[in-house]
């Protein structure tokens, strides 16, 4: 049996798989039920792995071991794996998700906070930035951002990225509202995100960018993140920002935003 390799690459992705894991697996769905010892030689996985692949297989959902001599395994509907794979995925989240929620009280997160606070007292302002690659790590990185500001957020963003920081940023929004921060959000303002403009007229003060494209971030002109690409032209997974947390940038970039800010169009005087 040949199995192109790009397409065994795509389920490793897919499905969280190994190499071999992949091989067993799309062997055993070409004959239905099979053998360890059958399985080994279509695959051309080593026979003295093809156990614990079988084994593994079986643990994660993929198919089921026959009952009876010799030892046979049947492979389940596609269908039917990706099901429980989800099932199974979310079952796992639930727990590691639990697990972390217990640290918050717990020895473990005082020493590494202590380890951190210790070990930042030697770092350069200057050192503190770095490079972000992947949309939602962006928003991941942003989200602390967020979380931390004490005074003020100010924000500007694209037509679909508007959209995209209401879903992926509102609880921290929210909540820095609560703790008395100012947010202003400067996007362009059209028919699509209209309706996302007016439900973050909620928690921050919004207006319309017009003719401007712009993606950046500042944290109570501390802290500076903006992006290196046009949002419409890259994929998510290759998007790219840039961090720093330098006082004297940030407040630079705010004061040009404040020159801008008040050309800007408020949002209750826009009609779309």
């Amino acid at each position: 049996m040949i199995i192109k390799e790009e397409f065994l690459s795509r389920l490793r992705k897919i499905f969280d798989l190994n190499l071999y894991e992949a091989k067993v697996w799309t062997a055993l769905l070409s004959r239905g039920v099979s053998t360890a010892g059958e399985l080994s030689s279509i695959s051309d996985v080593p026979r003295s792995r093809t156990y614990d692949i079988l084994e593994s297989l079986e643990k994660k959902g993929f198919i089921v071991m026959k009952i009876g001599k010799p030892i046979k395994f049947v492979a389940l509907k596609p269908e039917e794996v990706v099901e429980r794979v989800k099932k199974n995925l979310i079952v796992i989240a639930q727990e590691k998700s639990k697990r972390l929620e217990k640290l918050r009280n717990d020895e473990v997160l005082d020493e590494l906070n202590n380890l951190f606070t210790n070990g930042i007292k030697f770092v350069e302002p200057s050192d503190l930035s770095g490079s972000l690659r992947g949309r939602q790590n962006m928003y991941n990185h942003m989200d602390m951002m967020i979380r931390s500001a004490e005074k003020t957020i100010t924000l500007v963003t694209t037509t679909d990225g508007l959209n995209r920081k209401l879903e992926a940023l509102l609880p921290a929004f929210e909540k820095a509202r609560k703790r008395g921060v100012t947010i202003r959000i400067a996007a362009p303002l059209t028919a699509d995100n209209y309706k996302i403009a007016k439900e973050m007229s909620r928690f921050a003060e919004v207006r319309n960018l017009s003719g401007f494209q712009g993606r950046f971030a500042i944290i109570d002109s501390e802290q500076v993140m903006f992006m290196l690409l046009d949002d419409k032209s890259v994929h998510p997974s290759y998007d790219v920002a840039v961090w720093l947390s330098t006082e004297f940038f940030a407040k630079s970039l705010e004061q040009m935003f404040e020159l801008a800010w008040s050309q800007f169009t408020p949002l209750n005087k826009i009609r779309i």
